[in-house]
């Protein structure tokens, strides 16, 4: 499958090209009268541009105020549409392709201290005794207090065989560790497979360069652990995931299904509509699936559920997605950043839009929220997000939804009742029935 310059965003996107085509035609009198308005805003802005620069009270950043200028008009287009900088885009690039030179462990900001969710298997940060819960007081002689999260996670990366000491401190221990590692090449997991008895589990985190390699892996890793004629289902678990890479979205997709269309995208102009469609060969051969959603499903996640739900390949349980049905083409500009553009929608097979609507789930289960987090627990789906593209008339559009996941497996209601599906204790879950017609 060609790679695709289109990309849905959700946290991760990837760097795609653009091609400009020049087409020479006779403008009308309309078309003149147009052009000439635009090219008379435009001075205007010169006009502003220079007074801001000869007579703001302090001197200005220069290139700064341009920037500034061209993410607010993509910014004013939709939520989606915006400018990166040159190490917003190299980031972008970092995070898309799943792998760079680090340590191998997981973070998180907690009371303004940066704590180890994790240190991620045969990596330097394993291999050194990093544990769960220590807390990361310096890098390299410096103080992490007062850094924001990304800031000390751009400290710990660096090139590959690079060296950096990390100064710890653990609940056991009164005195500070400190330990030194050489960074490696590490590769996220986008993708946790885990057998539950009979039952193949499959957690997508996100859609990057790397998550079809690990769903397919996970496949065959549970499939061998259980057997292969043991295996009563699989749980694709797609709750939280905002997205990320569209061809991953479809090869995702296709590991499902034997044929049919996946997904299309259509932009502003009828010529440019795509249609993405599977291929023969389903890896799980026709293992029953229920696929898990919520308020924090988002883009490339839906593309999955829409798919699958519409195909009747498999039964969609949670509660209704996020609902961003936009495509965002990345276009470089040389060593100035890139743009992010949304330039299409996309829609399900059935030809359903859910631009500010999203997958409703074929079985709704809502978990059980604790006091504390009631009303926090919900998101307020693309239809809450200022200046959304439109779907139909705001009539259509529906808010998001609880994206609560309880940390206890066993107290996860949704989870639960993907296994009884399964085993035939609810009734709902698909089996590998024949595509609807496209």
């Amino acid at each position: 499958m060609r790679k695709l310059s289109l990309l849905i965003l959700g946290v991760a996107i990837g760097a795609g090209g653009a091609t400009m085509v020049s087409q020479t035609s006779l403008m009308t009198s309309g078309a003149v009268a147009a052009s000439a308005d635009t090219y008379r805003q435009l001075s205007l802005f010169g006009d502003v541009f220079e007074k801001v620069r000869t007579d703001y009270v302090e001197k200005p950043d220069e290139s700064k105020l341009v920037e500034s200028a061209i993410n607010g008009m993509l910014t004013s287009l939709d939520p989606h549409s915006s400018y990166m900088d040159a190490k917003s885009f190299r980031d972008m690039q970092v995070q898309t392709r799943g792998e760079f030179g680090g340590l191998g462990i997981e973070v998180t900001m907690e009371d303004g201290l940066v704590k180890v969710v994790t240190p991620i298997d045969d990596t330097p940060a394993s291999r050194a005794g990093i544990l769960a819960n220590d807390v990361i007081t310096q890098i390299d002689g410096d103080q992490v207090q007062g850094l924001n999260l990304n800031q000390a996670v751009d400290k710990m990366r660096g090139p590959v065989n690079s060296s950096v000491t990390l100064k710890i401190q653990r609940k056991e221990s009164k005195d500070p560790i400190e330990v030194k590692l050489t960074r490696e090449t590490i590769k996220v997991r986008p993708v946790r497979a885990r057998a539950e008895g009979d039952i193949g589990v499959l957690r997508i985190t996100q859609f990057n360069e790397q998550t079809y390699d690990g769903l397919r892996s996970g496949i065959e890793k549970l499939t061998q652990d259980i057997g292969a004629d043991k295996v009563s289902g699989f749980v694709i678990d797609l709750r939280n995931n905002p997205g990320g890479l569209l061809d991953q979205a479809i090869m995702v997709s296709d590991a499902f299904l034997d044929r049919g269309e996946i997904v299309s995208t259509r932009s502003r102009n009828a010529e440019d509509t795509q249609r993405f469609s599977a291929k023969a060969g389903d890896l799980t051969k026709g293992k029953p699936l229920v696929v898990l959603v919520n308020g924090g499903s988002a883009s490339a996640s839906e593309i999955v559920a829409g798919a699958l739900q519409d195909h009747k390949r498999a039964t969609v349980l949670g509660t209704r997605s996020f609902g961003k049905g936009s495509v965002q083409t990345i276009i470089p500009l040389g060593g100035n950043g890139a743009v992010r553009l949304t330039t299409a929608r996309y829609y399900t097979p059935s030809g359903r839009s859910i631009q500010a609507k999203g997958i409703d789930p074929d079985i709704e289960v809502l978990q059980d929220v604790p006091d504390d987090l009631k009303g926090k627990d919900e998101t307020k789906g693309e239809a809450g997000l200022r200046g959304h593209l439109q779907n139909g008339g705001e009539k259509e559009e529906r808010g998001g939804s609880s994206a609560y996941v309880p940390p206890d497996p066993a107290k996860d209601k949704q989870l639960l009742a993907a296994y009884d599906l399964l085993h035939g204790v609810r009734k709902g879950a698909a089996n590998n029935t024949a595509p609807t017609p496209n």
